[in-house]
């Protein structure tokens, strides 16, 4: 069945509620992402999305959206916390996958010829690939903790600095987060992952700062100049997170089952039932688990930098964002401030001025909002808008968004090649196998320019600085 899309703005697309729809949905694409987006069910399952149990104003895709499972990616969706609904498949597998953003004191030119040192020593400090076990060895009783405090645990470790905590969303942990909720099985899986990368787009980046367009905003986020470099880290909840979503879409498929469902996919629980609740507390515990390990992760890449160039000092947390995550926040609808279930699908919040979920020292500006790129292209800083909040329930894009899938990119090309390519970019590539850096080329995924244009103009999120990669260390 064709899908109906009526033109709203060049940037701004509906599809009118008809049928089971019990919103209208909105699409953030130019033309040219809108092709790249029609080439996959995206559309489809935006509107399936449309058709759910107590959402609230519209259903939406940011510009990197793309086919995923039960959402598209790049969904964004907000729930009635009385009629509304909670998706395992709205919040996604890898749980917390998120943006982890440093600046540093150095010019570019100070570390060229230190790129390989740098790598070579974050890969052995940071074990990268799928089942890579952690260097660090946890009891249970240990992980239920990590689970409970998030980012703070590690604080308590040593890892990081309380500045590192103030700069992340939800201050690194979720009050609601409960590990008995958290099926043996995923405690196995999270045991020996923590402080570890994972595989798929998970990086560590070493980038400089490209263009700066918002200087004010820039150097309250600690940018002061083109040139500057930065370290970007890019990872989730590991095996842990995927095992929970798993349990509970089980769960839920065996206790509400899903023929009453425009997509099996959508499979979900009332937020208000105990089963809802379960889930929403075992979620937390996986973002909490994303945080610490990011935490984890950034700690050891200053230790690095502190072996390799002498000192890190000056490398500040800028910023931590989450995507893929669930969460009750306040949002005004049709003039009326209500608590709603938002569902965030590899998408960012973007909060205006004024927000107190904002660090104080931001409070004034807005939320950094970091949008990675993918291996070999540019990254973004940008800063929410008091207009996201209005459109997108304070949402906008996470990434470049996929257009080939990884098993078709293993069929067309050769990490090797990539590498030479990159190479011959002046990027230097280090990965856990050929294999994960084909997967991962920058043809795989749309043009980050294109998506971020396409974020600014719409108001829900404006560019701050652009950055592009030195060096990448790939899961």
């Amino acid at each position: 069945m064709d899908i109906e899309l009526k033109k709203l703005s060049n940037i701004t697309w509906q599809i009118p509620k008809s049928g089971e729809m019990k919103v209208p949905a909105v699409v953030f694409a130019s033309e040219k992402l809108l092709e790249k987006i029609k080439q996959d069910d995206t559309l489809k399952q935006l509107r399936n999305v449309a058709c759910l149990k107590g959402i609230l104003k519209q259903a939406m895709v940011m510009p990197d959206a793309h086919q995923g499972y039960g959402f598209p990616i790049g969904g964004v969706a907000a729930f009635d916390m009385q009629d509304g609904v909670i998706s395992p498949g709205g919040v996604g597998y890898d749980i917390n996958c998120g943006v982890r953003l440093l600046r540093t004191d150095w010019n570019f030119s100070q570390v060229m010829d230190k790129r390989k040192d740098l790598l070579n020593e974050i890969y052995k400090e940071v074990p990268v690939g799928v089942g890579k076990g952690g260097i660090t060895k946890l009891s249970r009783d240990i992980l239920m903790e990590i689970l409970k405090k998030g980012s703070k645990w590690a604080l308590e470790q040593g890892y990081g600095t309380k500045a590192d905590l103030d700069r992340t969303e939800e201050n690194g942990s979720m009050s609601d987060a409960d590990p008995h909720t958290v099926s043996a099985r995923a405690l196995a899986r999270g045991m020996p992952q923590l402080g570890t990368l994972g595989s798929g787009n998970h990086f560590v980046e070493i980038q400089k700062v490209d263009r700066i367009y918002n200087p004010e905003i820039a150097k309250a986020f600690g940018i002061d100049r083109e040139g500057q470099v930065m370290v970007m880290i890019h990872c989730g909840s590991r095996g842990l997170g995927h095992q929970i979503a798993s349990d509970y879409i089980k769960e839920m498929e065996d206790k509400y089952g899903f023929a009453h469902l425009p997509d099996r996919e959508l499979v979900n629980a009332p937020i208000q039932s105990e089963l809802g609740e379960k889930y929403y507390k075992a979620m937390c515990c996986a973002i909490n688990y994303a945080f610490a390990n990011r935490q984890m992760i950034e700690h050891w890449t200053r230790d690095v930098f502190g072996k390799v160039m002498g000192t890190f000092e000056g490398m500040n947390q800028v910023y931590d964002v989450c995507h893929n995550l669930a969460k009750y926040e306040k949002h005004e609808i049709d003039g009326e401030i209500r608590k709603v279930c938002i569902h965030r699908k590899g998408a960012t919040r973007s909060f205006g001025p004024g927000r107190e979920e904002i660090p104080e020292v931001y409070r004034k500006i807005g939320q950094p909002v970091l949008i990675p790129g993918s291996m070999g292209t540019a990254s973004y800083l940008l800063v929410g808008t008091k207009e996201a909040e209005l459109a997108t329930f304070g949402s906008t894009a996470h990434g470049a968004g996929r257009v080939e899938s990884r098993s078709r990119a293993l069929h067309e090309l050769r990490g090797e090649d990539v590498a030479r390519d990159l190479e011959a970019k002046n990027i230097t590539i280090k990965g856990a196998s050929w294999k994960g850096i084909a997967e991962e080329a920058p043809e795989c995924y749309k043009d980050i320019d294109e998506v971020v244009r396409v974020s600014h103009e719409a108001g829900i999120g404006k560019m701050v600085a652009r950055l592009v990669p030195l060096g990448v260390l790939k899961g």
